[in-house]
């Protein structure tokens, strides 16, 4: 296809997302309708009411007062619906070498790991641990902005209900 023809393509479906109130390309309230209740037990309802995601300090694994109120918040969610197992993933900023990214990852997930099951989640619904450091960022630019929001520890919630 042309570059005339993608551009024409790309604005018509830009301006169709428009009408309808969406945004095509993803994010926002992409695929939301303000109509809908999410059902609580969902990993929509996970992801996006009690979150599943924990942010870090720079060359921390410390849990934040915010972070720990966010774990405190999956635990109860967790206990509601014992099926459901966790993986918890670690992340790291682009800085510093893939060695020292992995190993601090590692211990975020850990500390996450750690947390959870001294609020009372049993040790045996968390399935593992994976420390990804720098290579699955969310944001890819070299600004504070994203370097804070890729040094995550991530929930993963499976099993059980279907992964509604």
């Amino acid at each position: 296809m042309n570059l005339k023809k993608t551009g024409i393509l790309l604005a018509t479906l830009t301006f169709l997302g428009a009408c309808e109130g969406t945004n095509i390309f993803g994010g926002g309230n992409a695929g939301q309708t303000p109509d809908r209740a999410i059902e609580e037990s969902s990993l929509e309802y996970f992801n996006t009411q009690i979150g599943d995601t924990v942010l870090f300090v720079v060359n921390q694994n410390t849990l934040t007062d915010e972070a720990k109120a966010i774990l405190d918040a999956q635990v109860a969610w967790l206990n509601r619906y014992p099926e459901r197992m966790v993986v918890i993933e670690g992340h790291a900023d682009e800085r510093g070498t893939r060695e020292y990214n992995v190993s601090l990852s590692n211990r975020r997930a850990v500390a996450v790991k750690l947390y959870l099951i001294s609020q009372g989640l049993a040790e045996n619904r968390i399935t593992s641990v994976i420390p990804y450091g720098k290579e699955r960022p969310l944001r890819a630019c070299s600004t504070e902005v994203c370097w804070s929001e890729n040094r995550r520890a991530v929930t993963v919630v499976a099993g059980g209900m279907g992964n509604v």
